[in-house]
């Protein structure tokens, strides 16, 4: 008995193109990866984008506190050195840490006063 090759079938799709359905398998398979790589576009871009946000911005305000602290001391080190003898006395460390917190003081006031109220929709 010789064995009959099925005939190649060409059906339309949704597009009005025709299509090979003998090879099925291969067509779901490419179905199935452009669904999961779409999905994954839309899940994992997003996620990714934000933990590039945390991660960068974490980065940034630790640096920018480090970068804070060194300018109060290299503050404190100038008002220390600069200041004169006659206004102080000899040993105006103290002044120069004094002027440096009224500044941060002052700051923290400022920013105080600007702050908004919390809502009390609870």
């Amino acid at each position: 008995m010789a064995s009959r090759e099925t005939p190649r079938r060409a059906a339309p799709d949704t597009t009005g193109t025709v299509v090979d359905t003998t090879d099925w398998p291969a067509q779901a398979a490419d179905t199935i990866e452009r669904v999961v790589g779409s999905v994954r576009d839309k899940t994992t871009g997003p996620a990714i984008s934000a933990a590039r946000w945390v991660v960068y911005g974490t980065f940034a305000l630790l640096v920018g506190l480090a970068v804070l602290v060194l300018l109060a001391i290299a503050f404190v080190r100038i008002l220390d050195v600069y200041l004169p003898d006659a206004w102080v006395g000899e040993d105006h460390t103290w002044v120069a840490h004094l002027i440096v917190g009224l500044v941060f003081t002052l700051a923290g006031m400022a920013m105080w006063s600007k702050r908004s109220a919390p809502d009390d929709d609870r």
